[in-house]
């Protein structure tokens, strides 16, 4: 089989590692790739964005299946182009893909399958800002109602700083959404799906704010972990039954199946699993944490999503032990990061690229989150202490990485409140 990869981050570094250690996978292409991917996978240069574009990429290389990472050719119908092409394509439709696309969609989504998730209102006239922010509190959450990389999120018990983030994204001409807020310790479940067929990867941890302790601003992720020792055995059977399955039939009952990677964010609270959003693909880090035990064959598992045949997929199997991320961000990201920088130390087993290309022969930064370096081991300390000392070995001018990924986890700190 031979398949392509669009994108150009460490999720697609993930993806295509796990790829070409499944035997029936013969070849493997990636548009438009980074520095490291172009280790594993022939690259090529296309607009990402266009359906068009991509389907002809397909057909040139001969592709048997299609692989879209990113959000945003898929809420542009990326997926549909190449579908209707005739090639298979891992990746929901335009229509599904509105479970991300539109945080009001998914709201009225979940409403409709009876799925907990937070309260909220959508404000689109500034005019009715302050009384709309008055009714929540006194920690509110701030969304954009668009697409925003994992940035447009704000979490605040300062009233002012909720209300400055809605006002700018108004301005900017996005529709807010006010959401009240969920406890407890926050869930990443990745589903393939198939219609109302799902079946649930490991479960991971992000860790979103750039700073140690979670502080500072919300980044597009700066580290994930798997599994999690502190989540109860049954709960990953719970979130599918009661949260995914119930998402996937009302698609399907609206005439929008969803067929590919279904990305439950959850907080798991004292009344059970609460949903915080969905993503319509594989989401970054974690994929790289989960994808380094999946021992099942990657390129069968996709096919099999994108050709309607995931439920005759048996049980998926996985490495023991745990895997962590720790994310190497550019100087100054997620403002605007420095960009240029030469790299060294990149070429190690375990390290994945994001944000780099080559220039004169040499590695260098091209982007805010610029690598993903994933540790592994008998349980999550040996897994954390391998990441940690991968990272020793690499030099990036001004970078920074957060020291505590799945440190909470280690020293039992999270827990569900009763």
């Amino acid at each position: 089989m031979r398949v392509l990869v669009i994108g150009s981050g460490a999720r697609e570094h993930a993806l295509l590692l796990a790829l070409a250690r499944d035997p029936g996978v013969s070849a493997l292409m990636c548009a438009p790739g980074n520095a490291g991917i172009a280790e594993v996978a022939e690259q090529h240069s296309v607009d990402a964005s266009s359906g068009e574009a991509v389907t002809a990429l397909a057909k040139e290389v001969s592709a048997d299946l299609v692989v879209i990472g990113p959000e945003v050719p898929l809420v542009l119908g990326v997926a549909d182009a190449v579908r209707s092409a005739g090639i298979a394509c891992f990746g929901p439709s335009a229509d599904a893909a509105r479970i991300e696309g539109s945080k009001a969609f998914a709201k009225d989504v979940m409403a409709a399958a009876g799925v907990r998730t937070a309260h909220s209102e959508i404000v689109d006239n500034p005019a009715e800002l302050d009384a709309a922010i008055d009714r929540f509190g006194p920690n509110w959450v701030v969304k954009d109602d668009g697409l925003a990389a994992g940035k447009g999120v704000v979490v605040t018990t300062d009233r002012s700083v909720a209300r400055d983030h809605a006002a700018e994204l108004l301005e900017n001409g996005h529709p807010v959404l006010l959401e009240s807020f969920l406890d407890g310790p926050e869930v990443s479940l990745f589903c393939l799906v198939d219609g109302e067929t799902a079946v649930p990867l490991l479960p991971a941890q992000d860790h979103k704010r750039v700073g140690d302790a979670d502080t500072g601003p919300n980044t597009g992720g700066m580290g994930a972990y798997t599994p999690l020792p502190w989540l109860p055995a049954g709960a990953v059977d719970e979130i599918v039954n009661t949260v995914v399955k119930p998402v996937a039939a009302e698609l399907v009952k609206r005439g929008s199946s969803f067929s590919g990677l279904l990305y439950a964010g959850l907080a798991m609270g004292s009344n059970g699993p609460a949903v915080v959003e969905f993503n319509c693909r594989f989401g970054d880090p974690e994929t790289q944490a989960v994808l380094a035990l999946l021992e099942s064959p990657l390129g069968e598992l996709l096919n099999a999503t994108a050709t309607g045949t995931l439920g005759d997929v048996g049980e998926l199997h996985w490495r023991n032990g745990s895997a962590v991320t720790v994310v190497i961000a550019a100087e100054n990201y997620p403002a605007s990061p420095r960009t240029g920088d030469v790299i060294t130390g990149s070429d190690a087993e375990g390290v994945l690229h994001a944000g780099t290309k080559v220039v004169d022969g040499k590695i260098v930064s091209a982007g805010g989150r610029v690598l993903s370096v994933v540790g592994v081991g008998e349980d999550l300390t040996a897994a954390r202490d391998d990441a940690y000392a991968k990272i020793e070995a690499i030099k990036l001018p001004g970078s920074h990485f957060r020291t505590d990924i799945g440190l909470g986890a280690v020293e039992g700190k999270i827990s569900i409140p009763n």
